[in-house]
C-alpha cells in the first residue's frame, strides 16, 4: 500500500473515532437536557403553591409602591465550565456588562457573583473580580445544595451590609436546541410583580384565610419564592448549556459525516488508480517479455 493510501486510511480511522466521540457527547447532552427540563417542570406545582400563598397574603396588603430599592446590588451570573457551547458565556456576559455599567453610573454599589469558574474569569476580564464564586452542579439532584449555598451567602451579606438587591443573569432554553438570555430582578419584588400577585382573582369560591402573623408569613413565602426562582435559574441555565452543546454536536456530526464521505471517496479513487497502475505494469511487463522471446 502506498504512503498516500496509508495516510488516507489513517485519516478515515481518525474521523471514525471522532464521529464516535461526537455521537456519545450528543447522546449525553440530550439525556442531560431531559433531566434538567424535567426538574423545571417539577417546579410548576411548587411555584404555583407559593404564588397562591403570596396572592392570599397580599390581598389586604398589596405593598405596591411601598418597597424601597436598595442602593447596593448583587449581580448573580450563571455560566458554563464545559466546552463545546459556542458563545454561551459571552452572551450572558454581554447582558451583565450593560447593567453593571448602568448601575455604576447611577452610583449604585454594585458587585458581581459568579456560578462557574469560566464566567468568573470573564467577569474579571470585563468588569471586576467576582466577590463570590459558586461551583456548578453536576446533576439535577445537586441543584438544591447549590441553591442553599447561594441563599446562605446572600443572607450573610445582607446581615453584614444591609438590604441588597439581587439580579440574576442566565441563559434558558427557548426552542429545540436554541436558548436565550434572561435577566430576573429577584429581590426585592418589583411593583409590577406585587400588583400581579395582589390583583389576581382567587381560583375558587372560598377566600383564603391565614392564622400566623402577616410579617413572618410573608417573609417565609418570599424565602420560598427565592428558593424556587434560584432553582429554576440553575436548572434553566444547565438545560440551555446542554442545548447549546447538542446543537454544536449536531453541526460537528454533519461535518464529520461529510469529511468521512470525502476521505472514503478519495481513498477508493486512489486505490482504483493504484490497482490500474499495477495492471498496466503487469501488462507492460508481459508485452516486454513477449517481445524479448520473439516469434516462436
Amino acid at each position: 500500500m502506498s504512503q498516500a493510501l496509508l495516510e488516507l486510511h489513517r485519516r478515515i480511522r481518525s474521523a471514525d473515532d471522532l464521529y464516535t466521540v461526537v455521537r456519545t457527547m450528543k447522546t449525553m447532552a440530550a439525556v442531560n437536557i431531559h433531566q434538567y427540563e424535567r426538574s423545571l417542570r417539577s417546579l410548576d406545582d411548587y411555584y404555583r403553591t407559593v404564588e397562591m400563598g403570596l396572592q392570599a397574603v397580599l390581598r389586604d396588603r398589596p405593598l405596591v409602591g411601598s418597597i424601597k430599592i436598595p442602593r447596593q446590588t448583587v449581580l448573580l451570573v450563571f455560566g458554563s465550565d464545559q466546552g463545546m457551547v459556542g458563545r454561551f458565556n459571552e452572551l450572558v456576559l454581554d447582558g451583565v456588562e450593560t447593567v453593571y455599567r448602568q448601575r455604576r453610573r447611577e452610583d449604585d454599589r454594585c458587585t458581581v457573583w459568579a456560578v462557574g469558574e469560566k464566567v468568573a474569569a470573564g467577569l474579571a476580564q470585563r468588569l471586576e473580580e467576582a466577590e463570590e464564586v459558586f461551583r456548578l452542579p453536576t446533576s439535577a439532584q445537586a441543584i438544591t445544595g447549590a441553591v442553599q449555598e447561594v441563599l446562605l451567602r446572600f443572607e450573610a451579606r445582607r446581615s453584614q451590609h444591609g438590604e441588597t438587591r439581587l439580579l440574576l443573569f442566565h441563559n434558558a432554553p427557548a426552542r429545540a436546541t436554541h436558548y436565550e438570555r434572561l435577566q430576573v430582578d429577584l429581590l426585592p419584588p418589583d411593583d409590577q410583580w406585587l400588583a400581579t400577585m395582589s390583583g389576581q382573582r382567587w381560583p375558587g369560591r372560598c377566600l383564603p384565610l391565614y392564622s400566623p402573623p402577616w410579617q413572618p408569613l410573608f417573609a417565609a413565602l418570599i424565602a420560598e419564592y427565592l428558593f424556587v426562582s434560584l432553582f429554576g435559574a440553575f436548572a434553566g441555565s444547565l438545560a440551555a448549556e446542554n442545548a447549546a452543546r447538542l446543537a454544536a454536536m449536531q453541526r460537528a456530526e454533519k461535518n464529520i459525516e461529510e469529511m468521512r464521505a470525502d476521505f472514503r471517496a478519495d481513498y477508493h479513487a486512489l486505490r482504483q488508480n493504484s490497482v490500474t497502475e499495477e495492471l498496466f505494469d503487469v501488462i507492460a511487463g508481459f508485452e516486454a517479455l513477449v517481445d524479448d522471446q520473439g516469434p516462436g
